[in-house]
């Protein structure tokens, strides 16, 4: 549920517009980007172990000067009487064991002072001093040159850039920093750092702090060291926040680019969005003035010079537009045809109805009985074919393609035809097609049936007494060809208009109204939807009409797949 209302508010702000889609996308990866680089960078690590080298180098020079030269070197042995009775008789003893520990080597803070005061001030660094118990002797924070005023030191001001400020407390809380907390001990109590302690026994100790503005200590603590013998223990420690001023320096920096960045990010996404959010909203206004305005054309904006989506969505919808206006100006076109074929019946029979009882004999009444049941059958074929073609498409494009044998579909309605013909005294002859390639094709037999027997119906129609009406199917390797001929007197009105609707032209001998003139356009219609093609046209050998009838071969891998089930 949470998750849901998450989305719904980032569509609603956020992802509201492709515009703000394009931005905060291009600005998610530039700020995963920054968020990289300032989270995992190594530079900040490596560069607190450089600091931990450079100071274990400056306070093993510094330890050994003062080994050197600032601790006591006396010719005077002195004795610790209380050792002697430390020891029974037969206990191994050191020579060195009677000597007093507190006067062995000591450090002379005078000496160490003056030589802290000029190897530690120029570093910035704070160097301490303690003896073998822990007991700090000198702190060069405390040491003062001769005509240095004595002053409390005050915490550093800080005068930079608020944002720097800002994003250095920002970055402090960045998880990943698994410091300890630097506490100040006090003098006498230098064994409670681990690194001094560890110095005591002779080896180099390092160790990072956090203090509690959460800044960075380094501490270093080097044993100083006379004759093998360690004395004391110099600790080195950086000013805290030393390593953090570099470091939030250089991720300022970093920012700083990254807001360019972005800068230059918005302004590119802004334009990127202008060549595609700009076209795109005047298609879809224009496709709702279309959706408002149906009773008159509306353009849609012209991007089809355009190799993008853009020009292609453009183009589809310029053609979408352009097939639908067709669409309703054929259905119109259509719904007038309809009514002035419906009229002409209706007015027929309205005659005839109101012609009925005036009539005086039988003869006459027969004659208008018979005029009236002409054209409700008339009407009926009419509405019959009307609903047939008006329900067309849709059947079509609902149903699913399969793989028709034309072959066979040819020789069904040539069988099931030939006893209308024969009673008509016309003859229907099939020819079967020859060659290696099957006659086959997607399509929907139904359909094509209904076409054959439309081409064949309308054959019969028109052939003489004796007359053969033959149907012959050609296979080639790209398509197949139905061609449908008779012997009649061939077309005698104009053959472009023999497809158009409601048109007839029938020969002599029947009656009109016979044929509602939607046969041959069904056909087209049909055969338009297979995306084939009908074309009629004279024989040329002889009279008589040669309809001829393209459609696309089926490949042979669906063909034989669909076949076999």
């Amino acid at each position: 549920m949470m998750l849901r209302a998450v989305q719904r508010f980032l569509a609603l702000t956020l992802f509201s517009s492709l515009t703000n889609r394009i931005i905060v996308l291009n600005l998610a990866g530039l700020a995963v980007l920054v968020v990289g680089i300032l989270y995992l960078n190594q530079w900040r690590a490596g560069l607190i172990d450089a600091r931990v080298q450079s100071l274990r180098v400056q306070g093993e020079i510094i330890a050994a000067a003062i080994a050197a030269s600032a601790t006591v070197d006396s010719d005077v042995i002195t004795i610790n009487p209380d050792r002697l009775l430390d020891f029974q008789s037969g206990t191994p003893i050191s020579p060195l064991s009677f000597f007093d520990p507190a006067l062995e080597f000591p450090i002379n803070p005078e000496r160490v002072a003056p030589l802290l005061r000029n190897l530690v001030t120029p570093t910035r660094t704070r160097a301490r001093i303690y003896d073998k118990q822990g007991l700090l002797i000198l702190d060069s924070a405390n040491i003062y040159a001769r005509g240095d005023v004595l002053r409390q030191p005050s915490p550093a001001r800080r005068d930079g850039f608020f944002l720097t400020d800002w994003f250095g407390r920002l970055m402090t809380w960045v998880p990943g920093d698994d410091f300890p907390l630097y506490q100040e001990h006090a003098p006498d109590e230098g064994m409670r750092y681990p690194e001094v302690a560890a110095a005591l026994s002779g080896n180099v100790a390092d160790i990072v702090r956090l203090d509690a503005q959460r800044q960075l200590v380094v501490s270093v603590a080097v044993p100083v060291q006379r004759v093998r013998a360690t004395v004391g223990v110099l600790l080195l420690s950086t000013q805290p926040g030393e390593i953090d001023a570099i470091v939030t320096t250089e991720r300022w920096g970093i920012l700083r680019i990254a807001l360019i960045a972005g800068a230059v990010t918005v302004i590119l996404s802004l334009l990127l969005a202008g060549t595609i959010a700009g076209p795109m909203r005047r298609l879809s206004e224009a496709a709702e003035r279309v959706q408002g305005s149906m009773n008159r054309r509306t353009e849609i904006p012209d991007f089809t010079d355009r190799t993008d989506e853009v020009g292609h969505l453009s183009r589809a919808l310029r053609a979408m537009t352009d097939a639908l206006y067709n669409r309703i100006e054929a259905i119109e076109r259509f719904a007038a045809d309809v009514a002035h074929e419906l009229k002409n019946p209706l007015t027929s029979l309205r005659s005839a109805v109101e012609t009925l009882p005036l009539a005086k004999n039988d003869k006459d009444r027969a004659r208008l009985a018979e005029i009236i049941q002409h054209d409700v059958r008339r009407l009926d074929r009419l509405i019959s074919d009307i609903s047939n073609a008006s329900r067309l498409d849709a059947e079509l494009a609902r149903e699913s393609a399969d793989p028709v044998d034309i072959g066979t579909l040819c020789e069904t309605m040539v069988s099931i035809q030939g006893d209308v013909a024969a009673k008509r005294e016309v003859k229907v002859v099939y020819e079967a097609p020859e060659g290696r390639f099957a006659p086959v094709v997607l399509g929907h037999d139904s359909r094509l049936a209904q076409v054959v027997s439309n081409l064949i119906d309308n054959a019969v129609s028109f052939s003489p007494p004796g007359g053969t009406v033959r149907v012959v199917v050609t296979s080639g390797e790209d398509n197949v060809v139905i061609a449908v001929s008779d012997e009649g007197p061939g077309i005698k009105g104009d053959i472009g208009r023999i497809f158009q609707r409601f048109y007839t032209d029938r020969p002599e001998g029947e009656s009109f109204g016979d044929h509602s003139g939607l046969g041959l356009s069904i056909s087209r219609q049909i055969i338009d939807a297979h995306g084939g093609t009908i074309k009629a046209a004279n024989r040329t050998d002889r009279s008589g009409a040669l309809f001829t009838v393209t459609l696309d071969r089926a490949p042979e891998e669906r063909a034989g797949l669909r076949l076999r089930k």
